[in-house]
């Protein structure tokens, strides 16, 4: 992904370890980025330091397929990390993302 570019609103992520439901297995995972509403009751701050709790609050209302509390509970940690790396460059100004793009 070009990180600079601010019309970039979703990602898809491959999962090291692929989540099980059912008799369905998922891979990967589109990631949006959030709206204001959809950070309700996240602290920004905690977010950006990939505060696990607000990670496994915000990935439930941004992942597609939607997943459960529970399956992001369950998740391989090298997922949960390389998702919350993705919603926090989405959180990212334009400015910063373009200085990240150089560096």
């Amino acid at each position: 992904m070009d990180i600079a570019d601010a019309s970039v609103t979703a990602k898809s992520v491959t999962l090291d370890t692929p989540i099980v439901r059912g008799s369905t297995t998922i891979e990967t995972l589109t990631i949006r980025k959030p709206s204001a509403g959809e950070l309700r009751g996240v602290k920004l701050q905690a977010l950006m330091e990939s505060d696990v709790n607000s990670i496994i609050t915000l990935l439930p209302r941004i992942t597609s397929p939607a997943l459960t509390t529970g399956e992001v509970n369950s998740m391989d940690a090298s997922d949960l990390l390389a998702l919350g790396n993705e919603v926090i460059i989405f959180l990212l100004p334009k400015s910063v993302r373009a200085d990240l793009e150089k560096a």
